[in-house]
């Protein structure tokens, strides 16, 4: 961390009156993002977020997929690229819903600061390996996407002197995982590049599955929803008793994304008793939806996000030298494996048997 970067950071903290908290680093995860917990005697504690400009650009919202492009990763992918802006203007947003999103005490998105409502440290992820019983958790998981998928979401986010565009999860950024996972996957387990012939396949296969999250995209999405990223707040009702982070990168999308993220979650087993349980109480509340067609649309987005989870885990490890993201990949193999059990999924399926053999999904 460069001094200047301290330097910035100190005398945003003390403009707010919190020169004089201490500051305890907590755990990171994949980003270029950096947490504090900011603790004042007497006081609630409260989280500080460092975002460095580090990243290339976010997707602008008139750009077009060739410009996207050009433009890199984040804006094919229309990633918020780490800004904070985005951050502050879809809690601010989630929290007018009746959700609990932290409170913004203090931002200077322009240099990647804020300071946040501390809602603790009850992850899901910990609750449950510490013992608790994961169905109400996951049931109330479940309740808060009915919630949010009820009304469609505005085209701009707006909260705390924030405005950020929820962009649609298009064609192009459904397609660049895909890409990448041709690109990376081969790179990590030690194949050959895949040959132009089955590269025109994947293409093939993927393109009216697609189609088909571009055309229902119409929710609002978090984008990162599940265990790691959800917090037990048993003192709160209703549907804000489920603490969201992380959400900076939400978009409008189908309905089904959200889902694949919560049941298909990488870092922890949920097993085909909980994925069923699950989708039952989201379609008993959404009952005007169409039953059978939903769970295809699950299926099949959600074969297309797993191949996105494995780029992403191979990037890491074979691109950025982080070895620990390989422990996820034999779990996400086995919720692709469920996803194309669908007879629907049969050209899939044969296209990953027979370009990926058993001993390179690992």
């Amino acid at each position: 961390m460069s001094s200047d970067r301290e330097a910035l950071k100190a005398d945003f903290l003390a403009a707010h009156g919190l020169a004089d908290a201490q500051r305890v680093a907590l755990a990171g995860d994949a980003s270029t993002r950096r947490y504090e917990r900011l603790v004042r005697p007497g006081r609630p504690s409260l989280i500080f977020m460092d975002q460095p400009p580090v990243e290339s650009a976010p997707c602008p919202p008139d750009a077009t997929p060739q410009a996207r492009r050009a433009a890199g990763y984040n804006a094919m992918a229309r990633l918020a690229a780490g800004r904070v802006d985005a951050f502050v203007a879809t809690a601010g947003w989630l929290r007018g819903q009746g959700l609990s999103a932290p409170e913004i005490l203090a931002h200077q998105a322009q240099d990647g600061l804020a300071v946040l409502e501390d809602l603790g440290d009850d992850l899901y992820a910990r609750l449950i390996e510490a013992g608790q019983d994961e169905a109400p958790l996951y049931q109330d998981a479940v309740e808060v996407l009915a919630h949010l998928h009820a009304a469609a979401p505005p085209p701009v986010l707006s909260a705390d002197g924030a405005d950020w565009p929820l962009l649609t999860y298009d064609d192009l950024a459904l397609r660049t995982g895909g890409e990448m996972f041709l690109e990376w996957w081969p790179k990590f387990a030690g194949l050959p590049p895949f040959p132009e012939d089955a590269a025109a396949e994947w293409e093939a296969l993927w393109a009216p599955i697609r189609a088909r999250g571009e055309a229902g995209a119409e929710v609002f999405c978090h984008r990162d929803y599940h265990a790691e990223n959800l917090l037990w707040l048993p003192q709160r009702g209703g549907a804000a008793r489920v603490g969201l982070l992380d959400f900076q990168d939400a978009v409008r999308a189908h309905p089904a994304w959200d889902f694949s993220m919560l049941l298909h979650d990488a870092r922890r087993d949920v097993s085909p008793e909980r994925e069923a349980a699950g989708l039952a109480r989201y379609l008993e509340i959404r009952s005007d939806l169409d039953r059978d067609a939903f769970l295809a649309d699950y299926r099949a987005l959600g074969a297309l996000n797993l191949s996105r989870i494995l780029f992403i885990f191979a990037r890491q490890v074979a691109g950025f030298g982080r070895p620990r993201y390989e422990a996820f990949m034999p779990r996400t193999w086995r919720y692709l494996d469920r996803c194309l059990a669908d007879p629907d999924l049969a050209g899939i399926k044969a296209w990953f048997d027979a370009h990926i053999p058993p001993e390179a999904r690992r």
